[in-house]
């Protein structure tokens, strides 16, 4: 028996093995195109696509704030003394004038009691010394007494009628501390808690003066954001162009929104824009002004700033769904030709009347996909299209604070 080398043995199995692979994958492609009928490619998906929408616009910039009240007092007693009553309900509204506060005022009232005597006391000197005068004047005229008797009866006179205006200005002071003795509310608006209750001492000796409660005014309320410097030089810009005027020289419109409501039901005007940037934040300090008739606002709330950003410009609107994220990129699927799907990255901007605007990456005219796009496995793979109308799509929930989305920008 002829011996074959050890070399050239282990070829042989996997040349074998390759023939059978080759055999096999064979029978599984017969098997396939007998099974499928004739072996051919599924059709392309069926995708909706729309035209993207040119408009000219009013862009709006967004921002995040708190409302925030237009007074707030701090109830503070003008007179030391011993609580007496607290009238009014915690929480309440509260007129400019209410009593909130009565401290014990018997001591005042005698004071006052002293002082009106003194004025009696005082107004009696003066009558006094207005006779007197009177005799010295007719001693002197008579030549029974010398001029300078004359001179300090003036004299006196004059004394007796400081020492009444003192008494009256005393007895004014008292009259003033049993009327401080009636804490009221100095504004219109909401009152919080009583900080302190009936039978304590509380003191009017500044900047210590003891701290009763608080009154916040209700209507209207003030919205403060901030925004960052980039958005106010940009505002800035625009306002030396004579394309949006400044928010220090006009009240540009601002529309708000809570954290339980959709959109930005609520309008208001700019009120305040700061003096300066903070070098710490990068950011200024804005404020809008609006009604609250209603009492809807609270002091502290979240809300959603939509500040007028530029005047009529021509912009690119597209669908939110049509949007995808790749990491830190977004784009979209165009139509391509012969019904191809081509990625096009984009940047966006702020929406509009539902629809987001493009500022980067698409032209006019263009066809996007606007649903189906999870049946794109890769760019330039056919589709079917099927042309709709680009439509808003609904309305997102509100974010709450905190929540991922767009970062706040400026004000101006």
């Amino acid at each position: 028996m002829k011996r074959i080398p050890r070399s050239v043995s282990p070829a042989l199995p996997r040349a074998a093995a390759l023939a059978l692979l080759v055999v096999a994958l064979a029978g599984c492609n017969r098997g396939g195109a007998g099974a499928g009928g004739h072996g051919q490619m599924p059709p392309p998906p069926a995708v909706n696509v729309a035209a993207v929408v040119q408009k000219e616009v009013m862009l709006w910039d967004e921002f995040t704030g708190r409302i925030e009240a237009v007074d707030r007092v701090e109830v503070r007693p003008r007179v030391t003394g011993y609580l007496d009553k607290v009238n009014f309900v915690e929480g309440a509204v509260v007129k400019k004038g209410d009593v909130l506060f009565q401290i014990d005022d018997r001591e005042y009232r005698a004071a006052h009691g002293r002082a009106v005597a003194d004025i009696e006391r005082a107004k009696a000197r003066v009558l006094l010394a207005k006779r007197q005068l009177e005799r010295a004047q007719q001693l002197v005229a008579s030549k029974l007494t010398p001029r300078s008797e004359v001179d300090t009866r003036e004299a006196e006179v004059s004394q007796a009628q400081a020492d009444l205006a003192a008494s009256q200005a005393a007895a004014e002071q008292t009259k003033l501390n049993v009327e401080f003795t009636r804490i009221i509310s100095p504004i219109d608006g909401r009152v919080s808690k009583a900080i302190v209750t009936p039978g304590n001492l509380v003191t009017s000796n500044a900047p210590e003066a003891t701290l009763l409660t608080t009154v916040v005014s209700i209507d209207p309320v003030y919205v403060s954001f901030e925004g960052d410097e980039q958005t106010y030089l940009r505002y800035q810009s625009l306002a030396r162009d004579g394309t949006r005027q400044s928010s220090r020289d006009a009240k540009n419109p601002v529309r708000i929104g809570l954290a339980d409501e959709a959109g930005y039901p609520h309008e208001g005007v700019m009120q305040f824009v700061d003096n300066a940037l903070d070098a710490n934040t990068g950011t200024i300090r804005a404020r809008a002004v609006l009604d609250n008739k209603e009492g809807l606002f609270t002091p502290g709330l979240f809300a959603r700033v939509r500040l007028l950003g530029s005047g009529k410009q021509s912009v690119l609107l597209v669908n939110d769904r049509a949007v995808m994220t790749d990491q830190d990129r977004k784009f979209v699927y165009v139509l391509g030709p012969e019904n191809r799907a081509l990625r096009k990255d984009v940047k966006l901007g702020p929406q509009v009347e539902g629809l987001r605007v493009v500022t980067d990456g698409l032209t006019a005219g263009e066809n996007v996909l606007v649903n189906g796009m999870q049946k794109v496995f890769f760019p330039g793979m056919p589709v079917a299209p099927n042309t709709v109308p680009m439509d808003k799509p609904e309305q997102a929930p509100p974010q709450a604070p905190g929540a991922p989305g767009q970062p706040a920008q400026g004000a101006h």
